[in-house]
């Protein structure tokens, strides 16, 4: 290498020496022989051999730094940088004097991928986000090792930062965590994401000795009011959206480290909760359980819009603020499809009847587009468990 008037360039790349001093190697005149030396004076080792090294240096992707004689560093792009390269997502504007290419990476957006360990003061299970938010919350309540709200939160933005619309789903619910950090998300961002929990109502087993020492069992009254989904997740979901603890008082503190405000200020979100129950398949398909079932048809088109909870007198309906409609009794037909077809925002219809003929006759009457499901056989077969022979 030599130092030139417009920085140090490449001369050559010399041969693997084996030798004990490295001054026995004698550079080309008016160059230096520049080695892998590191901070502290000791040798290191080069990370490309000098046939990697000649193609590197051909294709731009070389890089010297400072002169500072045999000591000056030399920098390599890594094969991921020379992708984007290649890939035309940096743009090359030219060369320096050293021959590494000069690209543009001003309208890049880099992308991270998150580690499998954080240690960051607002991710503590026992810290602000975590068993003292949850307290605040829900006084006098506890849950063991419930996740911080910013853990959550951080987590769910690496996937739903660019999806304000996202359905986030969690089967193991817990203290309700998830949730929560779906509002927090929305409103830092503008977002409306919509999250659907699902947990148990179980005990802790402690508590379970000890309201059997009482004389009380599952399915009792009391033991139900101190199971999770009632003690801790449905009150937890409540005092964050309405800012108010289960004792009607104002929630004290503040949501913490980005975008500081009150706790009791709350959220603008909604929420519903359901209680899922086994019916009956033969009262199901004689239609007698339609407001069993009314929810999760509900769930099936988004959980978004009006929800139809109950048999209408005519036959057959679509709300004006729903996204789905019911045909109830197939001699409407006529009502129904006509209705449907002034509307372009449904995405939905279900249609109650025992005969795939008839089924079939309405669903050509309907717009192709409109996605279609036959109650109630269509709906036992989905939810079918434990039938096989």
């Amino acid at each position: 290498m030599r130092n030139t008037d417009d920085g140090p360039v490449f001369d050559s790349i010399g041969e693997s020496h084996l030798g004990a001093r490295r001054g026995d190697v004698l550079p080309p005149p008016g160059c230096v022989a520049v080695w892998p030396l590191l901070l502290n004076g000791t040798e290191g080792r080069w990370q490309v051999g000098p046939s990697m090294l000649a193609d590197l240096i051909q294709r731009g992707y070389v890089k010297i730094g400072r002169w500072r004689d045999e000591r000056t560093a030399i920098s390599y792009l890594k094969r991921g940088e020379q992708q984007k390269v290649e890939a035309g997502t940096f743009p090359i504007l030219g060369r320096r004097s050293d021959g590494s290419v000069l690209v543009d990476s001003s309208d890049y957006e880099p992308v991270f991928v998150p580690g499998t360990q954080w240690r960051i003061t607002s991710h503590e299970a026992g810290g602000p986000g975590g068993s003292k938010l949850l307290h605040a919350l829900i006084p006098g309540r506890s849950f063991p090792f419930p996740k911080s709200l910013y853990a959550v939160e951080d987590a769910l933005r690496f996937f739903v930062a660019d999806k304000p619309n996202a359905l986030v789903v969690d089967f193991f619910a817990g203290s309700g965590t998830t949730a929560h950090a779906v509002m927090l998300l929305n409103r830092k961002d503008g977002g409306a994401r919509r999250c659907v929990l699902v947990t148990n109502n179980e005990v802790s087993p402690d508590e379970g000795k000890q309201l059997q020492r009482r004389g009380l069992r599952p399915g009792d009254a009391e033991w139900s009011a101190l199971g999770i989904c009632d003690y801790i997740t449905k009150p937890r979901i409540q005092a964050a959206i309405t800012g108010r603890t289960p004792g009607d008082q104002p929630i004290a503190g503040n949501y913490t480290f980005v975008d500081e405000f009150p706790m009791e200020k709350g959220f603008a979100e909604n929420a519903e909760f359901f209680t899922l129950t086994y019916e009956d398949p033969s009262l199901v398909s004689l239609g007698r359980r339609f407001e069993a079932i009314a929810p999760l048809l509900w769930l099936r088109v988004g959980a978004v819009g009006e929800r139809i909870d109950h048999v209408a007198e005519g036959g057959w309906a679509i709300p004006s603020d729903a996204v789905y409609g019911v045909l109830f009794d197939t001699s409407a037909w006529g009502a129904f499809v006509a209705a449907a077809a002034l509307r372009d925002d449904l995405v939905h219809a279900f249609v109650v009847t025992d005969s795939i003929v008839e089924y079939q006759q309405v669903v050509a009457r309907l717009d192709p587009s409109l996605k279609t499901t036959r109650l109630y056989a269509d709906y036992l077969r989905s939810f079918e468990i434990n039938t096989g022979a």
